[in-house]
């Protein structure tokens, strides 16, 4: 039985525009001219890997077309990553593309951020068609170990979680209250990580390994950028924060691997349904994702859709980091929660920090208030139409869905408002896929736990 998506009178913010729809458009455009062109760019990551994306423009290429070129190159950025961007594209593209990346244009801190991650200057190449990079093939198998005695952790701007778990069981749990984006010592951060494992470690007879969720981007258990640690110095940034894990192993003595928050999201579904083609979103402090291919694999890719484009308004609502307007942190997190308080009508404490503005909203969705519940189906009514969009970057049969904003009756709405969109709009768009959410204690723990099962287990550890 088909779902009715809410009506506008329901919904606090009913001015977006979805950016699956205008690029239907864009597509349908190309189709239908009497003239068109081909357009495509590839993206190197790390030395010698690429990925691709290729369309079509109708010609003559008019501002929405420029516009939606501009909003496949920042979403595949964002979702696949690279330093640098090689473009075969007509000269209004690349003109726009350069100036949108250069200093001072609207996608520098975009520009800005993959230099960073890829330690290397970013760049934009424009080539024939005929010499752009083909796309490498690549991924490996992430986590699903349950053997031996494991320790996992999740960090998030608002809280860290730790798990413990034995041969595949989980013994304890916990969640600790953590303010990392204001700390500019990163003792602050490393003192309290530290204090999680060993009340973990305090539950189990031993120690073989430790797993770890972050976000950010992260590179051989080393974080090249994270905006945890954004108040932190670059100097110091680069000195301890960057090898922040290699050293929590040496001190541990075991296997230790640590991956982006949403990478682990995704295995956390793969794992909880014995799947693949898995695309993970959790909704905390932030937008996480992470993807496991068909092939059950992880591909590479930075997957941070928190920073990717949802709604091509040009006035809608602003990143508070990266300056950009219409990107998800903006509408999958406790920031969106945050941002609809006063359409709401619900006046909190201007001195409440955004966990606890969250906490007071899903209470009072707990207690039937349809003020809360308007905030919540108003961010199901924008993840409906927004699916259809990570579908056209993603192959996936499933969506798992978790993080702090989905819990209690507020998640409940919010899931069947975005179920319900999805029958009414999209329902004859692709193959079927199927939006999912663990249990309760997993939707807001379930990261950690699957965190623990990252590495595979290596010499007898010996535990600090």
């Amino acid at each position: 039985m088909k779902g009715v998506a809410p009506p506008p009178a329901s919904l606090l913010d009913t001015g977006i525009r979805p950016l699956a729809g205008e690029l239907d458009a864009c597509d349908a455009r190309a189709r239908n001219s009497p003239r068109s062109t081909s357009w495509a760019l590839a993206l190197e990551g790390a030395a010698g890997v690429f990925t691709r994306w290729e369309s079509r423009v109708p010609l003559p290429i008019t501002d929405r077309e420029r516009a939606g070129a501009l909003y496949i190159v920042k979403f595949m950025l964002w979702s696949r990553g690279g330093a640098t961007l090689y473009l075969a594209a007509p000269d209004e593209i690349v003109r726009d593309v350069s100036a949108a990346l250069a200093p001072g244009g609207d996608m520098a801190f975009d520009a800005e951020l993959m230099a960073r991650a890829f330690e290397r200057p970013f760049a934009v190449r424009a080539c024939p068609i005929e010499e752009l990079p083909a796309e490498t093939e690549s991924g490996a198998p992430i986590g699903g170990h349950r053997d031996g005695c494991r320790i996992g952790f999740d960090l998030g701007a608002s809280d860290y979680k730790i798990a413990a778990v034995r041969e595949g069981e989980p013994v304890f749990s916990a969640e600790y209250p953590w303010k990392p984006v204001i700390e500019p010592d990163p003792s602050y951060h490393y003192a309290l990580l530290s204090a999680g494992l060993r009340h973990a470690a305090a539950h189990l007879p031993r120690v073989d390994a430790i797993g770890g969720s972050s976000a950010g981007i992260i590179v051989d258990n080393r974080i090249m950028v994270a905006s945890l640690f954004r108040s932190v110095p670059p100097d110091r940034f680069e000195r301890e924060v960057k090898p922040l894990f290699l050293r929590l192993q040496a001190e541990w003595g075991v296997p230790l691997a640590v991956a982006n928050d949403g990478d682990v999201t995704a295995l956390a579904g793969a794992m909880a349904w014995n799947r693949k083609g898995v695309l993970g979103i959790a909704m905390g402090s932030s937008e996480a994702a992470g993807y496991i291919d068909p092939q059950g694999r992880i591909r590479g890719w930075l997957n941070e859709l928190a920073f990717a484009p949802v709604d091509a308004r040009p006035d809608a609502p602003r990143d508070e980091w990266s300056g950009a307007a219409g990107v998800g942190a903006q509408y999958f997190s406790q920031q969106a929660v945050n941002r609809h308080l006063s359409a709401a009508g619900i006046a909190l404490p201007a001195d409440m920090p955004l966990p606890e503005r969250l906490v007071q909203v899903q209470q009072l969705a707990d207690e039937g208030d349809p003020r809360a519940a308007s905030i919540f189906r108003t961010i199901g009514h924008n993840l409906g139409h927004t699916l259809p969009l990570y579908r056209r970057f993603y192959e996936f049969g499933d969506v798992m869905i978790l993080g702090r904003v989905t819990s209690g009756r507020g998640g409940e709405i919010l899931m069947e408002t975005a179920r319900a969109v999805l029958n009414e709009l999209y329902e004859e768009r692709g193959p079927p896929f199927y939006v999912r959410v663990p249990d309760e204690k997993s939707r807001r723990v379930g990261q950690a736990v699957a965190a623990a099962s990252l590495p595979a287990l290596g010499p007898k550890a010996r535990n600090p």
